[in-house]
C-alpha cells in the first residue's frame, strides 16, 4: 500500500493540494518533528506533509530534527518520500528555475545526527545508490510530459549552513564534480534509506552559488524570489507523479 511523505523545502512547506487535510501532533523517540503533520490524500494516494524548517521557517538547517522527521513519516506508514529543496547550481547548464533530480550526494556536514543505528546495534547500511532510481525516472518522465526543464542523475553536495559558500569553496565543490549545492539532503536521504523508504529529491535551482563571476552572489532574497516564481511547477509535478506511485507498489527498497 503506497503512502507518500512530502518534506517541504523553502516556499513549499504546505502546498494546498491535499483532500481532507488535517493536522496532527506527534512525538517520536527522537523528539518532535519540525512541524505538525498535515495528513490527507492527493489524487487518491494517502499523503503526509512535514515542513522541514517549521511552518514559519524558523529552524535553521543544522537544527532540523532529521531523525524525528523521518521516523514520524515511517510511523505514519509512509513508503515513499518526495523531498523538495532549493539548490544552488554549480554548472552552467543548470539554470535558475530548472529542476534537478539527484542520484548521488556528497556530505560536507559536520554537526548532524546521521544515523538511527547509534545505539543497541551497529548496522552498516549500503549507500552506493542512496536515491530511488524508479522515482527519479518517474519524475523525469512526468517533467518531459509537463514541458519542464530538468536534469537527472546529478550529484548534490550538502553543506552545514546557514552561511553560503565562499568562492574558494564553490570552485572546490565544482572540482569534486558536484552539480548542485544545498543544506538539507544529508542526512535526510541516509535516514530514509536506513528505514527502507523510497526517497527522491525534487530540487529547484535558484541561483549560481558564487562561482560564476558574472552573476551576483547568492542571497536569501534571491532564493525566495525564484522559489516563489517556480513553486507552481513543483506542485504540478507532485500532482502528476503521486497518482502514478500506485504502479510502483511492488518495488521495495532492499
Amino acid at each position: 500500500m503506497v503512502k507518500v511523505g512530502i518534506i517541504g523545502g523553502s516556499g513549499l512547506d504546505n502546498p494546498d493540494i491535499m483532500k481532507d487535510a488535517k493536522e496532527i501532533k506527534v512525538k517520536t523517540r527522537y523528539g518532535a518533528p519540525t512541524s505538525v503533520l498535515t495528513c490527507g490524500s492527493i489524487k487518491g494516494v494517502d499523503a503526509v506533509i512535514i515542513a522541514r524548517h517549521g511552518k514559519d521557517h524558523s529552524i535553521y538547517p543544522s537544527k532540523v530534527n532529521f531523525r524525528a522527521n523521518i521516523m514520524a513519516l515511517k510511523e505514519q506508514s509512509c513508503t515513499h518520500i518526495l523531498a523538495s529543496t532549493a539548490v544552488g547550481s554549480l554548472r552552467e547548464d543548470i539554470a535558475p528555475g530548472h529542476l534537478v533530480f539527484p542520484n548521488q550526494f556528497l556530505d560536507h556536514t559536520r554537526k548532524r545526527e546521521t544515523t538511527f543505528f547509534d545505539e543497541d546495534v551497529v548496522m552498516h547500511t549500503p549507500m552506493a545508490e542512496p536515491f530511488c532510481q524508479n522515482l527519479i525516472d518517474l519524475l523525469s518522465s512526468s517533467s518531459d510530459a509537463l514541458g519542464f526543464e530538468y536534469h537527472k542523475n546529478k550529484t548534490v553536495i550538502t553543506i552545514e549552513g546557514p552561511r553560503f559558500s565562499t568562492k574558494a569553496e564553490s570552485h572546490m565543490f565544482r572540482s569534486w564534480n558536484a552539480d548542485v549545492i544545498n543544506m538539507s539532503t544529508v542526512p535526510e536521504v541516509c535516514l530514509a534509506r536506513e528505514k527502507k523508504m523510497h526517497y527522491a529529491a525534487i530540487a529547484m535551482s535558484t541561483d549560481y552559488d558564487c562561482w560564476r563571476e558574472e552573476e551576483e552572489s547568492v542571497t536569501w532574497e534571491m532564493i525566495l524570489e525564484t522559489m516563489k516564481k517556480n513553486a507552481g511547477n513543483v506542485i504540478k509535478l507532485f500532482l502528476d507523479v503521486i497518482p502514478k506511485l500506485k504502479e510502483y507498489d511492488d518495488l521495495c527498497v532492499k
